[in-house]
């Protein structure tokens, strides 16, 4: 099924990956968001679990081995065109996520990925319910530590 104008709604994964008090923001390489930052992540695939798709989507996108935790929420993203027709439709499902191996770097769809302090991520343009999932994200792992 094609991502652009689909017949159903498809489902999405996003990480928010916190280390050291910093957050984990991926450049995207394609649409849709092409160019804008946003947490790691992407379609579910046939058979995958919604923590394993998360897990391949974050290893191929930053280069990093991670655990998806906790559930921080299940939200709508639909994007219309111009002329009202919808372009995008996903649920996405985020989950906190800690990292075990790697190094980071940009992989298959991100043009760069880095580490953002809280305050840095409010400059980077990212849609408020992706704030308020990073905001969620940042509290709960420190509630853990």
């Amino acid at each position: 099924m094609s991502r652009e104008y689909p017949d159903c709604p498809l489902v999405g994964v996003g990480a928010v990956v916190v280390h050291d008090s910093r957050v984990l923001l991926v450049k995207r390489g394609q649409a849709p968001l092409q160019g804008e930052w946003s947490i790691p992540g992407g379609k579910l695939e046939l058979g995958e679990t919604v923590r394993q798709a998360l897990c391949r989507e974050v290893l191929e996108e930053t280069g990093l081995t991670v655990e998806a935790a906790d559930l921080l929420g299940v939200f709508d993203r639909v994007i219309p065109d111009e002329t009202g027709r919808v372009r995008y439709h996903y649920i996405l499902i985020d989950f906190l996520c800690r990292v075990l191996s790697g190094t980071l770097q940009p992989g298959s769809d991100a043009d760069d990925a880095c580490w953002f302090t809280v305050h840095e991520i409010a400059h980077h343009g990212l849609s408020d319910d992706t704030l308020a999932v990073i905001r969620a994200g940042i509290e709960k792992a420190r509630a853990q530590d």
